[in-house]
């Protein structure tokens, strides 16, 4: 980016800035990032004595206050970096007085336990498992492998093309024949 090249002097850091509380410009916020993130990161380095998990949440947590509180930013009062690294050491103190542990939201689904799956949803389910493995056993090679890349790779249609070297057609016509002789041989199955 040519932005990125010019050298950030503390004229061009405030106009981002205003730009960025102004404006929302996500181009120059990234500059900022780019060129604070580091700095932020180890000014917390050494505010937390080495501990790098920590400094890096609250780079992070810096980084998400300056694009929130972009409008905030008042020129007139200081410089953008000053500003910034205030925020960080705000950061740091906020960190300090909650001892640095982390609140967690009970009902978060992250830390909420599944549900015991009842016994017929698991058999039925482990049912349709075993009749799609063994579907996919009756497949040619070549559509096992576009599947695979497709649907347990996480690969596009266009990225099994270029894997494969093959028209991005027949990767397409490889995927929808294979789902319908999948689909027609679990019928049979069932019947």
């Amino acid at each position: 980016m040519e932005e990125e090249k010019q050298k950030l002097d503390a004229a061009r850091i405030n106009s981002l800035m205003s730009a960025v509380g102004k404006s929302r410009d996500i181009d120059s916020f990234e500059i900022l990032y780019r060129h604070f993130c580091p700095r932020v990161r180890s000014y917390m380095a050494r505010l937390t004595r080495g501990n790098r998990i920590l400094a890096e949440e609250l780079t992070q947590e810096t980084m998400m206050r300056v694009w929130y509180k972009a409008a905030l930013f008042d020129s007139s009062k200081a410089q953008a970096s000053t500003w910034i690294f205030a925020i960080a050491r705000n950061q740091m103190i906020d960190a300090a007085r909650k001892g640095a542990h982390p609140e967690f939201d009970v009902n978060d689904p992250a830390f909420v336990p599944d549900e015991m799956e009842a016994a017929d949803v698991k058999i039925q389910r482990q049912q349709n498992a075993q009749e799609l493995h063994n579907a996919m056993l009756t497949l040619k090679q070549k559509y096992v492998e576009v599947l695979r890349m497709s649907f347990f790779d996480g690969l596009t249609h266009t990225m099994i093309a270029e894997r494969l070297n093959l028209p991005l057609g027949t990767v397409k016509s490889r995927i929808r024949l294979a789902c319908e002789k999948l689909r027609m041989a679990i019928q049979d199955d069932a019947k």
